[in-house]
């Protein structure tokens, strides 16, 4: 549930809101009606990924993987 707080109440009550934002409450909070702002909890950034790390568990791949298969398998494709 959003709550919308003024910027003046904000002031003298923000250990309080920062609580609630803390606890999953987004407040907006608004000045002479409009808002301006967003408390929101804190997520901290997701660790980025880099292609190709561990990729579906993969940690060798021979010379010859795109290399012409064997005949006796070649027919199947054929």
């Amino acid at each position: 549930m959003t709550d919308i707080v003024n910027l003046y109440a904000a002031k003298t009550h923000l250990s309080e809101l920062v609580e609630r934002a803390a606890a999953g409450e987004e407040i907006v909070i608004a000045k002479a009606g409009k808002p301006k702002a967003k408390l929101v909890p804190y997520q901290p950034p997701r660790k980025k990924r880099r292609f190709g790390q561990n990729l579906l568990g993969i940690t060798y791949i021979a010379e010859d993987f795109d290399g012409p298969l064997p005949p006796e398998l070649q027919k199947y494709f054929e």
